[in-house]
This record gives structure tokens, sequence and C-alpha cells, in this order.
């Protein structure tokens, strides 16, 4: 009498199938090791945030002057980070830092001896320097409605003044000009004087500049008329900064 036949699968194949999940168990394990050997290294993300530059390329018409403004620093401290001496020449191609140097470090000195101090007369402090004084009698340099006022928080870092295409447009204080272009974005036709070591002011958008680069200017004098060049309308913007930093120019101008 035959008995039933064994299935497939049945208890004669359990050593084969235990032979197979090893193999199998085994392989997964070295694919597991190589994926660990392989995994890619972390890539940080910049999505959030743009990197500042670090230097500026000096192009063709720009001035030390002209590059601070843009830069939004005074201009002394940028040609203090770049070791240029006044009149502050600068050429094109030349690479200036627009941001503070690393600091060197410091190597602590050894203590050296000193001689024990000996009684001296009392001498008198020297007089107190002086401040130095700021521009004084500032002048509006043109007629009109203000239509923008100052609002660093808003992007607007001086005031838009309203008026007639060719308007003259004056200097709001005597100083010297040391910029006379079309090379800052946004800015169109653009002059930049300088009043003394503290204080810059300069006249936007245009139509025909009257002065150039080093012409010394006096309060009051026609230096260019009113225009819309990087506009989309006509009107003077103006703006005063104060050792390279934006200030309200109605903080200084006369009142209307």
């Amino acid at each position: 009498m035959g008995g039933p036949r064994p299935r497939s699968g049945g208890a004669g194949n359990c050593p084969l199938s235990k032979l197979t999940y090893r193999i199998v168990a085994l392989a997964c394990v070295a694919v597991l090791a190589g994926c660990a050997g392989t995994r890619p290294v972390p890539v940080k993300d910049h999505s959030q945030g743009v990197l500042q530059p670090t230097h500026r390329v000096v192009r063709s018409g720009d001035t030390l002057y002209s590059i601070a403004w843009d830069v939004g620093l005074d201009f002394q401290t940028l040609a203090r980070w770049n070791r240029i001496d006044p009149p502050y020449v600068i050429k094109p191609g030349q690479r200036l830092r627009i941001i503070p140097p690393a600091p060197a470090s410091h190597v602590p000195d050894r203590p050296r001896y000193r001689a024990p101090k000996t009684a001296t007369p009392k001498s008198r402090p020297p007089p107190a320097r002086r401040p130095r004084t700021t521009t004084r009698g500032w002048t509006w340099p043109t007629e009109g409605r203000v239509i923008a006022g100052f609002s660093p928080r808003a992007g607007r870092k001086g005031i838009d003044i309203s008026g007639k295409y060719g308007q003259t447009i004056r200097s709001a204080a005597a100083g010297k000009v040391v910029y006379a272009g079309a090379g800052l974005r946004g800015y169109g036709q653009l002059i930049i004087v300088k009043h003394d070591e503290t204080f810059l002011s300069a006249y936007a958008h245009n139509r025909k500049l009257l002065v150039k680069e080093g012409n010394q200017v006096t309060r009051g004098e026609k230096i260019a008329e009113m225009g819309r060049s990087g506009s989309n309308r006509v009107k003077l913007h103006f703006e005063i900064r104060r050792r390279g930093s934006p200030v309200d120019p109605t903080r200084y101008l006369p009142r209307r």
C-alpha cells in the first residue's frame, strides 16, 4: 500500500531552505555595509541666504567714494582696509576688500623687567581737543515737493523731490565733486560731493551733469539738471551720508 507523497517544501527540503536564507541574509548584510561605506557627504544648503562678497573689482569710472557709497561704507574705512592713502587713487582691475580683514593672531609677549618708577613732578594734562565742526548751512538742492521720505527699512536712503525736466539742481553745501557718472545701479546720472571728512551728499537721476570729478563747488551752485535717468519719473533723489551711513536729509536742510 503506497502512502501519501511528501508535499513540495516539506520536511525533506528544510536543510536547503535554511541554507538559502543564510545566503540571502549574508548578501543583505554585504549590501548594507557597502552602502554605509559610500554614504554621500552632506552639502551645505545656501538657499536660505546669500554669501557676502569679500572683494570688489574696480571698473572703469569707479572712484573709491562711489564704491564706498555703493557698499554702504565710510570712504576712510574702505581706504584703511585696502591701505590706500589720500588722494585715494584706484585703478580698473584692482581688487578692493569690502569686509573687515581678519584680525591678526596675537602672541602674548614675555614679561619684561621694568625698573621701579621714580616720582616725577605732576604736569598739567594737555588741553582737550575740540571736536571738528560739522558742515553748517545746508540748502535745499532744488525746488519741489518731497514725494518720498527717508526710510531705510523701506530701502529709501534719502528723499525724492519732484520737479520739471531740466530743472536746476544745486549743491546743498560747499565741497568737492568726488564722483560724476552713471556707474551705480539705481541712481542714473549721479553726482557725489564730499563736504568734509564726515559728510557726503548725492544727487541722482539727473538729465545732465554740469560738473566733473575734482571740481570745487560752492553752496547753492548749479551742478546738474533734473531728469529721470534710472527712474520711472522726473525727480531728484537726494542723500546725505554721515561717515558712510545714510541720515535723514530733512534734519539738516532748513525748514520750508
